[in-house]
């Protein structure tokens, strides 16, 4: 799973460094000859594109670094975790739902796929079936049951 998000995190860090180191100095030599840089619009967009392309390309690296710390055997085999597929009793709404626990990069609400670093995919973080937790969300409260649980490990078997 975290491969996938390596791969594609990855893609994108060549793309900006590529950006970064060819097409950027460019772009502000070609502004730059243009004369006076206090009122030249060109160059003062090729530098804040700069800026921003070393801004990401921090975070994607810090990103990669995070993700390389995945270890799939600390993510537990009985509990929701990273992989996991929840299904759920939500109380406030009476109605059951499915989740699955996926990586940032990787949510999708209208897929059902939740970051495990929203405030729902923390709640039900470490619950195993028959577990019920209360989630403070921008709706509201709302109280959910855990009704069945599928493991990262039990879909690689």
């Amino acid at each position: 799973m975290t491969e996938h998000i390596k791969r594609k995190l990855q893609e994108e860090i060549e793309t900006l460094e590529y950006e970064l180191n060819h097409d950027l100095p460019k772009e502000l030599k070609k502004a730059v000859a243009m004369g006076d840089l206090s009122e030249n619009a060109e160059y003062h967009m090729a530098k804040q594109r700069q800026e921003f392309v070393r801004a990401r390309l921090g975070q994607l690296k810090k990103r990669m670094g995070d993700l390389s710390m995945v270890n799939m055997s600390n993510i537990p085999k009985d509990k929701a975790g990273l992989g996991s597929k929840v299904k759920i009793y939500d109380s406030t709404k009476e109605e059951e739902i499915e989740y699955e626990l996926v990586t940032s990069e990787e949510s999708d609400v209208t897929q059902g796929k939740i970051s495990t670093t929203s405030p729902i995919g923390r709640a039900l973080l470490n619950k195993k079936v028959g577990d019920t937790t209360q989630v403070t969300t921008p709706a509201g409260k709302r109280e959910l049951e855990i009704l069945s649980l599928t493991t990262i490990h039990d879909e690689a078997q």
